[in-house]
């Protein structure tokens, strides 16, 4: 039981930070009300977390009973970090700019935002769910490399380097947090509590010394009335009435399904390996489903199963830590105690930890793919990193007067920008369908090292269409952002520079067949 304890405490630790960073970012990023936040949001997020552990618990308990064992582990479960992320800035904030641009009010341009992020969930935990009956088609077909460094590039961007520019603008809390968390995590120094809970203690006391956690009493009686019963309640009218921007934000959808749906996988065939080996079929449909419950009910952020099942069991969990995660992350959810929660623990307490996961997808994009595919993870990781530079373009011109009333975003400030060697305009090409960009990039030249220059020549040529649609690359000013631009041709120079390149790989493909059959013994 106490080693149950100790592995509810390190994976309660994770589903917490995840939720405080919906808390954060839904705030502080997008602007959502509380209302919205802590009365449809969370109360959603915590019912999926809370389904997912119950089955996964029951699972493992039905088999442990089955084989006679009392040393399962059941499979670890929250919330999906990348995607989080991934859906907040590819999605939901492009939505709230675009309809801000579009003279539409806060109230309208959040509510569209929300539906947005209703519908990219809803998408992600159906392909997760589909995607339990065709693994090993997509294993076959998508290079590991082109995965991997996809979501790697979003961590280095979105994940990683965002936190890490926090850590040193609060070194203090920051780098103290963060040495606990190498220490523990990458040293494997064995202490008495987990090592993410004591760098959250930590955190916490360094953050009250240092002035950042908040002692204003107005601050924490506005958490506090913040507190009741929140149950969730199912959103089928408002995803009904989102079911128009499915469309423009299939780039990111898919990739971000295909994802979870592998990593998943790799996650169950890393039970296995420790000893607990799980049906892959009802294991895949049950994490889509938990995700499709997330999105019914107003949640925007999918769930997964989580890497690190054998260091869960190395610690002696079994199953009790799984549904005693689900049933303590809902209850809090439901009672709206994440406000206090967040207010007692300040992001700077716990930024490491997800500093810690972004550095692990970006070590793990290298580490699991062949040593020869370096190159393609590479190549990979730029679009994401590009999306997120863009980010930083467009806020550094926001705040210096840019995109308000008399001062559009246009033409000029590329110029501008250009003359100091910041090609924004190439920063706004890749942001847009990036994550798309990244796998065909990736896995095109995996297919070059490998000298199957057909194969290459179809992912560029695959590009060169999506393209000329508009579903990477195309993008328009509107008066505060650059955003992506869906039409008839409107990306035709990325289209024929893709085209060029098909033209190149084919005229190699014809080479390297033509001096492989030169080299064939005459008959």
């Amino acid at each position: 039981m106490r080693s149950d304890v100790d592995g509810f405490l390190g994976l309660a630790l994770d589903n917490l930070i995840q939720i405080l960073l919906i808390v954060g970012l839904c705030r502080s990023v997008l602007g959502y009300p509380d209302s919205l936040l802590f009365g449809t949001i969370l109360p959603a997020t915590g019912l999926s977390v809370l389904f997912g552990n119950l089955f996964y618990a029951w699972q493992a308990m039905s088999l442990a009973r089955a084989e006679g064992r009392d040393d399962r582990t059941a499979l670890p479960y929250g919330i999906n970090t990348v995607s989080l992320f991934a859906y907040v800035f590819l999605v939901m904030l492009p939505v709230k700019l675009v309809a801000l641009g579009n003279g539409m009010s806060e109230e309208q341009a959040i509510s569209m935002s929300w539906h947005a992020g209703m519908v990219a969930c809803l998408g992600s935990g159906l392909i997760e769910a589909v995607g339990a009956w065709v693994t090993e088609w997509l294993r076959r077909w998508l290079p590991r490399a082109a995965l991997l460094s996809t979501l790697a590039g979003i961590a280095l961007g979105y994940i990683a380097l965002g936190f890490l520019l926090r850590t040193y603008a609060q070194p203090v809390v920051g780098l103290t947090v963060l040495a606990l968390i190498l220490t523990t995590y990458y040293g494997k120094l064995r202490l008495p509590i987990p090592g993410g809970l004591l760098a959250v203690v930590v955190g916490i006391v360094l953050a009250a010394m240092t002035g950042l956690l908040d002692t204003d009493v107005s601050v924490w009686n506005r958490q506090l009335d913040l507190v009741g019963w929140h149950p969730p309640t199912v959103q089928l009218a408002e995803l009904w009435q989102a079911r128009q921007q499915l469309l423009p934000w299939l780039g990111v959808i898919i990739p971000m399904g295909l994802f979870n749906v592998l990593g998943s996988l790799q996650n169950i065939d890393s039970a296995e390996a420790a000893g607990d080996r799980y049906p892959v079929r009802s294991s895949l449909l049950c994490n889509g489903v938990g995700t499709v419950v997330a999105a019914v009910f107003g949640s925007c952020f999918p769930t997964t199963i989580y890497i690190g099942h054998p260091a869960w069991k190395a610690m002696g969990a079994r199953i009790g830590y799984s549904w005693l995660d689900g049933i303590v992350v809902a209850v809090c959810c439901f009672l709206g105690l994440f406000g206090l929660i967040g207010q007692l623990i300040p992001i700077e307490a716990g930024m490491a930890i997800v500093l810690y996961i972004g550095l692990v997808m970006a070590a793990q994009s290298f580490q699991a793919t062949p040593r020869s595919h370096a190159p393609a993870v590479a190549l990979g990781l730029m679009p994401g990193l590009a999306g997120w530079g863009s980010q930083l373009i467009k806020a550094g011109l926001r705040s210096g007067g840019a995109g308000q009333e008399g001062q559009p975003f246009g033409p000029e400030l590329l110029l501008n920008l250009q003359q100091t060697d910041v090609w924004a305009a190439g920063a706004f090409a890749l942001e847009q369908g990036q994550i798309i960009t990244a796998m065909l990039l990736s896995a095109m030249l995996v297919y070059v090292i490998e000298q199957r220059f057909l194969a290459a020549c179809l992912m560029t040529f695959v590009a060169s269409i999506g393209s000329w649609f508009g579903v990477i690359h195309a993008w328009r000013f509107t008066q505060a952002d650059a955003v992506l631009e869906l039409g008839w041709g409107v990306g035709s120079q990325w289209a024929l520079g893709y085209l060029l390149m098909s033209v190149v790989f084919l005229f190699a493909w014809l080479l390297s067949r033509r001096s492989t059959l030169q080299s064939e013994p005459q008959q």
